[in-house]
């Protein structure tokens, strides 16, 4: 097996856990190899954190990161170009020296990759002209009216477009578009998923104490968090109770009641208050409980769809299909943990479904 470089080539004021979060990632990964491997394992990554001017670069957090330059790269291989993201607004100027040096050096890297606002520097380099790119939901409109040529989609936490090349079976010209910061740590799981394999990014995400891989489809947007915004609020005991009420009958007059409002006057103020509807709250929120009981239990499909509310296996199958494009069981044979227990540890994981899945 080849050593595969990744290099990150960084900006000043990087957002450091854009970098440091797939960087651990992939040197988990290098552990869960050695362990298997045993003495003398070849290495399988080489990572290089480069810039511009090389050597100590100030980061967003205030910590300063020593950096190799960028230009002493130039007559090295590259096996995959990692852009992490810096602090943009409507007024931000991207380094030009960036995005001269991507622009002459992506073409020879097998996959290039951006995470959060790095895709700002892919755009402006042409990388994402015609093609799928997301970044932190928060820049989505602004990197959509900077670069028009771009197809801004700020739901899914990563994409993996291809391009026209998508027959190639060398996989050149691929480009991989991350979300807001933690989100970086999911798209290195899926680059080593497409090198080492299923199991040793499974490994990985444990050895990073994150629950587990999120896929690519997943959105931006949990339903976690959408309640943990509004903390502090009029719905915020409202939330944790229907955490851990999902199978019963959420029903606005239902949820009205237990907020001590009329339905009318709850549907509406709960709009104001979370910016979606009560019924969306409630979907999000099972979809997420299902999702973690698939990839962290073998509960049969059965009663995790009466857990979850979702009252038959016909609606948690057509809710899967819907939202990640997959059946449950395809989504818990790619995602499940090889140490998930069994279904009789599990009585209470409905009540703790609705932490954000990870």
């Amino acid at each position: 097996m080849s050593v595969r470089h990744i290099v990150f080539a960084v900006a000043p004021d990087l957002v450091l856990l854009d970098a440091c979060g797939p960087l651990e990632a992939f040197w988990r990964a290098e552990l869960t190899m050695a362990a298997a491997a045993g003495a003398g394992r070849p290495i399988v990554y080489r990572t290089t954190v480069a810039s511009i001017d090389g050597g100590v670069l100030q980061t967003f957090p205030g910590l300063p990161v020593v950096t190799e330059r960028l230009d002493s790269l130039d007559a090295e291989p590259i096996d995959t170009l990692i852009v992490p993201g810096v602090p943009v607004d409507q007024h931000c100027t991207l380094q030009p020296e960036l995005v001269a040096w991507i622009r002459r050096n992506a073409p020879r890297a097998r996959r290039v990759c951006s995470v959060c606002t790095g895709a700002f520097y892919l755009a402006a380099a042409g990388l994402l002209d015609g093609r799928r790119a997301t970044t932190h939901w928060r820049d989505a409109p602004h990197l959509a009216r900077r670069f028009p040529n771009v197809h801004v989609d700020a739901d899914p936490i990563f994409i993996r477009d291809a391009g026209p090349d998508e027959a190639r079976s060398d996989g050149e010209r691929v480009v991989w578009t991350s979300a807001g910061v933690t989100a970086g740590i999911d798209l290195a799981l899926a680059l080593i998923e497409e090198d080492l394999g299923h199991a040793v990014a499974m490994q990985a995400a444990r050895r990073l104490v994150v629950f587990m891989k999120r896929p690519g489809g997943q959105s931006q947007f949990s339903a976690a968090l959408a309640a943990q915004a509004s903390a502090g609020g009029p719905f915020e005991a409202l939330h944790s109770w229907m955490v851990g009420h999902l199978r019963e009958d959420l029903t606005v007059e239902r949820l009205a009641e237990h907020a001590r409002m009329t339905p009318r006057t709850f549907a509406r103020r709960y709009v104001d208050e979370v910016g979606r509807t009560p019924a969306r709250t409630v979907s999000a929120l099972r979809l997420e409980a299902a999702s973690r009981a698939l990839a962290e239990s073998r509960r049969p499909l059965k009663r995790i769809a009466l857990d979850c509310g979702f009252g038959s296996e016909q609606n948690l199958r057509r809710a899967f299909v819907r939202r990640f494009g997959v059946l449950p069981l395809e989504y818990r044979e790619r995602f499940m943990s090889a140490t998930a227990p069994s279904s009789a540890s599990h009585s209470g994981a409905a009540a703790r479904a609705g932490e954000e899945a990870r």
